[in-house]
């Protein structure tokens, strides 16, 4: 990737927050976050991962929060990062939809053991397929963003329906027998998407809208209709088949309906991430089904995967790869901390993950993050 002046320096731009003066008003005992080793640490992590900007923050209960960002949103005037841009959040999405499949399952309009073939009509194994299963990553369905995520370069603008990324999916014979494997497929939280527009009689954006980011104060998260990102924004850098990389800031984010399209902030995902952990959305038997957790090797050594939401060594939360753009956002309940990572690239995912890994390791010594799937 070209990089300006700017991006080699990764020079913080904005200094950490603090709540007040050192040592005022807290006990000798307050937690306290390592500040300086992640400032000195990141720029290097980004440098390796290949990206040129990104925002971080870390919260502790009881401590004062680290907040920075690092390098540039714009590669061609090298503007720089800030905490207040919007950007996609790619599979993030997924813990929205499902929180809004538990949602109905509260309200008695859908069960986690329903046929998908009750609301969704010629899916393969469809009256064998639950929604359980769906939110759990355990269909055995083809995930459909295998043949329409290689074509986007050639495509960038495709606005696609959710039936003709279906059609893809169906066009291929599923995997396994439902229930018994693991595989990440977008194909899923697709389904969900539309069960949650069959059983509440909303558009999926809407409900997300009406019935969590609103409710959860998220003014600055929400499902998009078009391709483009409000202000301001970071651009967001792709690599294409042929290893070029590109500016894939605008392309359509419609291919992932229901599992990869919304846009969020840094201070939305710092809200949403530990309530999505500790179920403040749903009932406490509903929220106990989600935290069903089961081994998901593709998503790292040792990880788990419960409806809709990972268990990294402790760390719950999702991460999310979309064109242009990195997100991951995770709570660890047993030390009240909370890390929500955004970068600007996603050409090199892997790269990414081990940014993740320094973080996570400065942050926590009990709880490191799990190596990537080997």
């Amino acid at each position: 990737m070209a990089r300006t002046s700017s991006v080699r320096r990764l020079v913080a731009v904005l200094a950490v927050l603090t709540t007040g003066l050192a040592g005022c008003g807290e006990s000798d005992d307050a937690p306290v976050l390592p500040d300086a080793q992640l400032t000195e640490t990141i720029p290097t992590a980004m440098e390796n991962a290949s990206v040129p900007g990104a925002i971080v923050g870390v919260w502790q209960d009881g401590a004062a929060p680290y907040v920075q960002a690092f390098g540039v949103r714009d590669t061609a005037t090298g503007d720089p990062m800030s905490p207040d841009l919007f950007m996609r959040v790619g599979s993030l999405t997924k813990t929205f939809t499902t929180t809004a499949v538990l949602q109905l399952v509260d309200e008695g309009k859908v069960g986690l053991d329903d046929p998908i073939d009750r609301y969704v009509p010629d899916v393969p194994n469809g009256e064998a397929i639950t929604l359980r299963q769906l939110a759990a990553m355990r269909s055995g369905l083809f995930d459909y963003s295998e043949v329409v995520i290689p074509a986007l370069p050639s495509q960038p603008q495709r606005q696609w329906t959710p039936q003709e990324l279906l059609a893809i999916s169906f066009s291929r014979p599923p995997l396994f027998a439902p229930g018994t494997a693991f595989d990440y497929s977008n194909t899923n939280t697709l389904l969900l998407g539309l069960v949650v527009e069959k059983a509440s009689g909303l558009p999926l954006n809407t409900y997300i809208a009406e019935r969590i980011t609103e409710p959860e104060n998220l003014d600055d998260t929400s499902v998009p209709t078009t391709a483009a990102l409000p202000s301001p924004h970071a651009r967001g850098y792709a690599k294409t088949p042929d290893g070029a990389t590109v500016d894939a800031t605008d392309w359509s984010p419609s291919w992932g309906f229901g599992a990869g399209n919304m846009i969020s902030t840094l201070d939305d995902l710092r809200v949403w991430v530990r309530d999505l952990a500790e179920g403040t959305m749903l009932s406490p038997a509903t929220q106990h089904e989600r935290e069903q957790f089961q081994p998901a090797p593709s998503e790292g050594t040792g990880s788990l995967y419960g409806l809709g939401v990972e268990n990294q060594n402790g760390w719950i939360g999702h991460n999310g790869n979309i064109a242009g753009f990195q997100t991951y956002a995770y709570y660890l309940p047993p030390e009240g901390k909370t890390v929500v990572v955004l970068v600007n690239s996603n050409a090199d995912p892997l790269g990414v993950w081990n940014f993740f890994t320094e973080i996570v390791k400065i942050v926590s010594l009990d709880h490191p993050w799990p190596a990537p799937p080997s």
